[in-house]
């Protein structure tokens, strides 16, 4: 018996996406950007230097133009990208709205903010320079995003391929600092030997040298703080820092030796002594025994009371050493799957849920 044909209903046109101006490429509640159909104060940077300020009315980067307008009662004017130098949309971008009471989440200025340069593909012309909190770069051109208002807003700002050769970018406070943190045996043993011998840090600068704060924020804070707050709670409230990192500043100035996790060769038969859920439980990542001492990351001193209490290491010395919370959490998740293979049914689904 023969069957007619299987017919499948023709698939309608979807239209396409409408496109929109790239979003900043890490994680940051903020209140969505204005369509961009919808005028917005903008700032054009031509490419001799000079400025001019007005509204962008409209947005191509297919057709590689823009419509702009200097004045409310002036006329619209379409743009070559290659007319012009850098865009500025003038209003920023800001937190999304919070808990009452809560501080706004600012822009996470000592992770990606870095200093940017631009070389022009003409000789002599405009060379472009600035701070940027990350870029995106497509085939019309750079995205950046400038820290405004005390890294508490974005300015997002466009420069087309036509208005550089290349681009450099410089490092975050947070990759300059990691290069003083410990990432071998031998240095984090002597780090542990020095540290009954080693000076109380003042609080800034361990904050610095966990790469949580930038040099211009920290020089900020102290020129505002009043007398009668310490600097770390004025940091808190303010929503510069968090509180668990703050924990982190404080142990660290008081000497105990900072771990880069993404770079110490962590040994396995010192991870296999403690349990996924344990190590998770108490944040807590095995690094390498020393004789009857086993040294262990974490981010806080604190974590090690209930620890200790762990049958596991009643026959270990338990020395705690720090290290960032963001790559404690990255090293107990890229761990599940390898030193502790042999209990994934049991880590899947809890890392990602486990604070």
């Amino acid at each position: 018996m023969d069957f007619p044909p299987l017919s499948f209903p023709p698939l309608p046109d979807l239209p396409a996406e409408p496109w929109q101006w790239p979003a900043p490429p890490f994680a940051w509640r903020h209140r969505a950007a204005p369509d961009v159909d919808i005028a917005q104060p903008c700032r054009l940077e031509s490419l001799s230097g000079s400025l001019v300020v007005g509204d962008l009315r409209g947005f191509d980067a297919a057709a590689q133009s823009l419509v702009f307008r200097s004045s409310d009662d002036g006329p619209e004017a379409t743009l070559s990208f290659k007319r012009f130098a850098r865009l500025t949309l003038t209003t920023p971008l800001v937190p999304a709205a919070q808990i009452a009471g809560a501080p706004g989440e600012r822009v996470p200025a000592a992770a990606h903010e870095r200093d940017y340069r631009l070389s022009s593909p003409r000789a002599g012309a405009l060379r472009l320079s600035g701070r940027t909190a990350g870029h995106v770069e497509t085939a019309a051109g750079l995205y950046l995003f400038t820290p405004v208002d005390d890294e508490a807003a974005l300015h997002r700002v466009f420069v087309p391929r036509s208005a550089y050769a290349q681009c450099e970018f410089g490092e975050s406070a947070e990759e300059i600092a990691s290069r003083r943190w410990i990432a071998s045996p031998k240095e984090l043993l002597d780090a542990i030997e020095r540290q009954q011998r080693m000076p109380v840090l003042p609080l800034g600068q361990s904050l610095l040298a966990l790469g949580l704060l930038t040099q211009r924020q920290l020089d900020r804070a102290l020129a505002r703080q009043p007398g009668n707050i310490a600097l770390g709670e004025m940091l808190v409230a303010d929503g510069a820092v968090a509180r668990a990192d703050l924990q982190t500043a404080l142990a660290h100035k008081m000497g105990f030796p900072l771990v880069d996790l993404a770079h110490f060769p962590i040994d396995s038969k010192a991870l296999a002594k403690l349990l996924p859920r344990d190590a998770v439980r108490y944040r807590v990542v095995p690094l390498m025994f020393d004789g009857e001492r086993m040294i262990v990351a974490v981010d806080k001193p604190a974590r090690i009371i209930k620890l200790r209490a762990l049958n596991v290491f009643s026959q270990l010395r338990i020395v705690p050493v720090l290290a960032p919370r963001a790559q404690i959490s990255l090293a107990l998740d890229s761990m599940a799957s390898d030193v502790w293979s042999g209990h994934v049914a049991q880590a899947n689904g809890f890392f990602s849920t486990t604070v």
